[in-house]
């Protein structure tokens, strides 16, 4: 997710994608464990867009 992409967001939208973000780190982790990861810099990614999203919302509670 781009940048501009994100601050569009709102707290709850944030939060879902938060959610479905881990869900899919936690999937990126077993395929990755059992060989069937084809690209692992999308592991890296994830993370990152994680703590975007954290970083965003955190900033948005603040606010």
């Amino acid at each position: 997710m781009k940048k501009k992409e994100l601050k569009k967001l709102t707290k709850d939208q944030a939060i879902k994608n938060i959610d479905k973000m881990k869900k899919d780190l936690f999937n990126l982790r077993f395929q990755k464990i059992n060989s069937q990861v084809t690209n692992t810099a999308k592991i890296n990614e994830t993370k990152k867009v994680i703590a975007r999203l954290k970083t965003l919302l955190k900033g948005k509670l603040n606010a």
